[in-house]
């Protein structure tokens, strides 16, 4: 079964009653951070949105939001637009709104020390410096947030930037590699939201 189906399968529309969950993809709001590297996280939610028949357009807790329901749960889809470095601002006024704790809060974001094409889902654990989890997990007080970090690539040279080299956008080969990782993501997402992180790791783990 193609992950595609299983989003059809097990995605009913909107959501009916309260949030169980909240699916927070990172990145930058405007036409100037599309596609970059940087922009992963948001990149996957569309993914996902798309796959669950939703569009992201809801201005609600610093972000842009949708409410559906992918295997059996009640989820909130969310882009935060505060910017990177206060991502946490974001998640964590919907967290408050809708009680929801860290366990069921799935981040995605984009991570430099894995290639293009590769993810790497985790249960818990730091920031691994990436400055939006790291304001996620200062507000809320707490690293237990599952996290599905996606593949962007190092720097191709050591005098790059950081901040150039993420903000760059990727090659046709690389975006070929992306796309897999943004359906191997959502694949991540439905399988823990299932319960199943174990699986979800074994699975799609680069």
């Amino acid at each position: 079964m193609n992950i595609r189906s299983l989003f059809q399968k097990k995605t009913a529309g909107p959501a009916a009653g309260p949030v169980e969950y909240i699916v927070a993809g990172l990145g930058n709001p405007g036409s100037k951070y599309e596609n970059t590297r940087h922009n992963c996280g948001f990149m996957a939610i569309d993914r996902i949105a798309e796959q669950a028949g939703a569009t992201i357009d809801r201005l609600k807790f610093k972000g842009l939001t949708a409410t559906v329901q992918i295997a059996g749960k009640n989820v909130l889809l969310l882009k935060p637009s505060t910017f990177m470095n206060l991502s946490g601002q974001s998640v964590q006024e919907a967290m408050a709104f809708y009680k929801i704790p860290p366990q069921h809060v799935i981040v995605l974001f984009d991570d430099i020390s894995l290639e293009p094409g590769r993810i790497r889902i985790r249960t818990k654990g730091s920031d691994g410096g990436h400055n939006g989890m790291k304001n996620i997990i200062y507000l809320a007080g707490s690293q237990d947030f599952p996290r599905v970090k996606i593949g962007v690539g190092a720097k191709p040279d050591p005098r790059w930037d950081l901040a150039d080299w993420v903000l760059s956008r990727f090659s046709s080969q690389e975006q070929k590699k992306l796309d897999e990782a943004l359906e191997h993501a959502a694949g991540a997402v439905t399988l823990l939201l299932q319960g199943n992180a174990a699986e979800a790791m074994n699975r799609y783990n680069g």
